[in-house]
């Protein structure tokens, strides 16, 4: 054989070394790639289920709170309501029995 062939024979193997290398990189970045994938679509759903249920409760915390508000206005108007009829009652010379304790 003569060195002119060998040479192009060695950077033949060389070149096919190179190439495999490319290939069995690329296979496990490929590998790790579908895995991160799959890992990621079992977190997402527990992910989901744990949102929904913060969410849940934020809903319930917030119409206890809408309630307790309401509540609160629905008193005052009452109040408020009660003392103009109270002063309407004044006013014709009437007035509530107040027991006092």
């Amino acid at each position: 054989m003569s060195m002119e062939r060998m040479t192009k024979v060695e950077e033949s193997l060389q070149r096919a070394v190179r190439l495999k290398k490319i290939v069995n990189r690329w296979q496990k970045l490929h590998t790790h790639c579908m895995w991160q994938m799959t890992l990621s679509q079992r977190r997402n759903p527990y992910a989901i289920l744990r949102m929904q249920a913060t969410m849940e409760q934020e809903l319930a915390l917030a119409n206890k709170q809408l309630l307790v508000v309401r509540q609160a206005a629905l008193h005052q108007l009452f109040e408020k309501e009660h003392q103009q009829y109270q002063q309407e009652l004044n006013q014709m010379g009437k007035a509530f029995y107040v027991e006092r304790l």
